[in-house]
């Protein structure tokens, strides 16, 4: 009896393995696609040959392919230099406070003299996005991006925002220093900024007083239209790279468009700020993004 009862046990439980495997079979070798998302991140993503074009990507518990949106940071530098790790702290704040988005944090290819960066960089961001495209099911995140660029990276941003994105995916746009105007007469006329001229004939190749139509073509202040995607501009009043006009005129242009913006000149401030202007920028940068991403 003690015999055929041992035998009725592991008739049983191998039933019950057996069981439990088909089960899992049919469910997606044990898979419950129903669970949330777990958070994970993925560095150094190549989307190029060169090894300066690479991403990392943050991506939320619980993401989908129909409500995750995208921050896509882009890293100042002067186009010559510069690195996705200067973005970092944006990346801690922006996990903080809006734990339900992607974050992508981006390099792309420096330029340096013979080696322009346009339209180089912009290529580099059309072909970010057009693989995050490619990989929104195999990250569940959507067509919906957030730019958020400093300096030369706040230029490429609004450049892109405002003449690329042929599709209409960005749905905000943030420079903190960003040149908007490579022909403002600052930097012709104002002896503070008598260095930018030669620099950009250096890296570009093109002759800056004889070419005006091609660095209007890559200024945002003068290739913006209507619609553009809401966008949020930070200046400072005393810096030595980027003269006040630049965020001042582009503020008025987007007025004069009809382009929701908003636009914050920091009084003694240059190429970037810490303290309590920084948690200014923050608390602005944050409710603009609530109100409009």
């Amino acid at each position: 009896m003690k015999h055929q009862y041992n035998k009725f046990s592991k008739f049983l439980i191998y039933t019950l393995i057996i069981l439990f495997i088909s089960s899992c079979s049919d469910n997606n070798d044990g898979i419950d696609n129903d669970l949330p998302l777990t958070a994970s991140e993925i560095l150094n993503v190549s989307y190029g040959n060169d090894a300066q074009q690479k991403y990392d990507i943050y991506l939320p518990e619980g993401r989908t392919d129909e409500l995750t949106k995208v921050f896509i940071l882009v890293h100042g530098g002067s186009w010559v230099a510069g690195d996705k790790t200067d973005m970092n702290y944006m990346v801690d704040l922006l996990k903080t406070q809006f734990a339900e988005y992607a974050i992508v944090n981006i390099n792309y290819r420096l330029a340096s003299v013979g080696n322009s960066p346009f339209p180089m960089q912009i290529d580099d961001i059309e072909t970010i996005v057009s693989d995050l495209k490619s990989k929104s099911e195999e990250y569940q995140i959507t067509d919906q991006y957030g730019f958020i660029g400093v300096s030369a990276g706040a230029h490429l941003s609004l450049l892109y925002s405002y003449k690329y994105d042929d599709t209409n995916d960005v749905d905000m746009v943030c420079s903190i220093v960003g040149p908007t105007n490579f022909t403002d007469d600052a930097y012709i006329n104002d002896p503070a900024f008598a260095n930018f001229a030669p620099g950009m004939q250096l890296i570009t190749g093109v002759n800056y007083i004889n070419n005006p139509g091609f660095y209007e073509d890559l200024s945002p202040y003068h290739i913006v239209t209507f619609p553009a995607p809401p966008t949020i501009l930070f200046y400072g009043d005393e810096d030595p790279l980027i003269p006040t006009s630049q965020g001042v005129d582009m503020h008025a242009k987007l007025d004069m468009l009809g382009v929701t913006n908003e636009f914050t000149l920091y009084a003694g401030e240059g190429h970037g700020w810490l303290g309590a202007n920084a948690i200014d920028t923050n608390l602005k940068l944050s409710a603009f993004i609530t109100t409009h991403f």
